[in-house]
């Protein structure tokens, strides 16, 4: 293990975070309209944790300063990987802990900052893409300084391209940088080693931010704030989900931002290879693509689910209305992004279990979409067909086969019960943990009963370790994760980011063979 190398490469990316920040200083001065007078706690915040970078970053390359093109092998990009997430959730939180950022008010009226806690919460939520917040009133700009809040929606363009596939993208790593893309973007969708190269990176970020770029036109021209549209469109195509407003896109009241921000949630969840096809003229690869229609079919058939029981149980005004609001929370949850234009937690039962199960299906491979993604449902089908067949018909032998493509079963059966197996591990890890150190008094203070508890403590851990955000019941779209003690909060910040890394490239750091030469 490069120790000095590790270090080298991670000085870049504390660098590049540092950068990054830069961008978000206009909006504390009155000439970008979001302030009256120049505002010293965003200044203060975004310089001070630019200094900070600055500092870590360069200690960090002075440590790697002789390892300049000397090879990385598969364990150091796992670790630059793997620690690069957890700088950037440290370091992103320090603009929030320097100018002040507030989590509420007191019983008096009086300010209560965010604690070391609520800060790694928020920045872990806005890089992992995740958009669960405990921030309880974004327009109030005394409790959060208008720079700040462009920071956090700016965390989910971050993450949402990737540290890793900015690096390589901007930077180019040679073979260092296929190990780091293979690594950054793990999945079954790996086909060769040219596709994770440098110029794979560079056509990732490029769709990445041209459609981030035409959303955000297209939003601004339906009425949105030039602010609000970079931030909607961040949150939409990262799928992260972060608002500036306290009722999500329910703010706006307006039908067309919410179709257009459907439309971009799908397209957001799509493997971003086909998209490339499209730009190119070769759509009929997009439709040929067999996870792509499974996704599809999907987000279609619980569109029709939600509209139909939510009509019989009156959660909508009329066919309108439902589709409307149905469409939008369904693609919305499959695509974890965690926009909001209806509190879903109002809805009938059935509506509500549909949600709950979509957050654990995602988009497709090789978006940003969080979650165990379709084409491992589709590849779970598949196995277990063949473990079926091969009761009554040992000595049969059949491949896996995905369209045309032929795919090895052996390590793919292993592959694929394995990750659902430490998905579903994790998760009970996850709901077991917070039970247990959430207090009921939680609860009661908010007016719940605490019999709730189970139930609200498994949908905020499906939602933070699938990336969606809001959850049920006290976590719920009209809810925050502001309540949750220090304890839950670092519970729920692991689980983000175990799953943006899809919990292998993390839970390996902890494992002590791993560093042993």
């Amino acid at each position: 293990m490069n120790g000095t190398q590790i270090c080298r490469l991670l000085g870049i990316v504390v660098l590049f975070i540092g950068a990054a920040m830069s961008l978000s200083l206009p909006w504390a001065l009155p000439v970008f309209g979001q302030v009256d007078q120049i505002d010293l706690r965003s200044l203060v915040g975004l310089f001070g944790a630019m200094l900070v970078c600055a500092g870590v970053g360069g200690v960090l390359m002075w440590i790697g300063r002789e390892q300049k093109g000397k090879t990385i092998f598969r364990r150091e990009a796992i670790a630059v990987v793997g620690l690069s997430w957890i700088l950037a959730m440290v370091l992103g939180a320090f603009p929030f802990w320097l100018s002040q950022t507030c989590i509420a008010r007191d019983v008096d009226g009086g300010l209560i900052p965010m604690g070391i806690a609520d800060g790694l919460f928020e920045s872990a939520s806005g890089f992992s893409g995740t958009g669960a917040t405990v921030l309880s009133n974004l327009e109030d700009s005394e409790m959060v300084p208008r720079a700040i809040l462009f920071w956090r929606s700016e965390t989910h363009f971050l993450g949402g391209l990737g540290i890793m596939v900015l690096f390589v993208a901007v930077l180019g790593m040679g073979s260092a940088g296929k190990a780091l893309m293979l690594t950054e973007m793990p999945g079954p969708n790996q086909e060769t080693s040219e596709a994770r190269s440098q110029r794979a990176a560079r056509s990732f970020a490029a769709l990445f931010i041209g459609l981030t770029i035409i959303l955000s036109i297209i939003l601004a021209l339906e009425g949105m704030t030039v602010f609000d549209a970079m931030a909607h469109a961040f949150g939409t195509i990262a799928t992260g989900g972060f608002s500036t407003h306290n009722k999500s896109i329910e703010f706006f009241h307006s039908p067309m931002i919410d179709y257009t921000l459907t439309l971009f949630m799908a397209i957001a969840c799509t493997n971003f290879t086909l998209l490339y096809y499209v730009i190119l003229w070769r759509p009929k690869k997009l439709f040929e693509d067999l996870e792509f229609r499974a996704y599809l079919t999907i987000m279609g058939a619980v569109v029709v689910l939600v509209i139909i029981f939510g009509l019989l149980a009156h959660d909508f005004t009329g066919p309108a209305d439902a589709l409307r609001y149905g469409s939008f929370q369904v693609v919305s949850i499959m695509t974890n992004t965690g926009f909001g234009t209806a509190d879903f937690d109002q809805w009938n039962s059935f509506s509500r279990g549909l949600l709950f199960l979509l957050m654990f299906v995602g988009g497709c491979a090789g978006s940003t979409s969080c979650s165990v993604k379709v084409i491992r449902y589709l590849l779970l089908s598949k196995v277990l067909k063949l473990e079926l067949e091969q009761i009554y018909h040992p000595n049969v032998v059949r491949h896996i086969r995905l369209g045309d493509r032929v795919i090895p079963d052996t390590a793919l059966r292993k592959d694929v019960l394995l990750f659902f197996t430490i998905v579903l591990c994790v998760f009970v890890a996850g709901w077991m943990l917070l039970v247990a150190f959430e207090p009921d008094e939680t609860w009661t203070a908010l007016g719940h009963s605490p019999e709730h508890k189970l139930i609200d403590c498994a949908s905020a851990v499906a939602a933070t370790v699938n990336g969606v955000g809001p959850g049920l019941g006290i976590v719920g779209e009209s809810e925050n994760y502001g309540h949750f003690h220090w304890p839950s909060k670092c519970i729920l910040s692991g689980m983000m980011l175990l799953g943006r890394l899809e919990f292998f490239i993390l839970i390996v750091l902890f494992w002590p063979r791993f560093w042993r030469r």
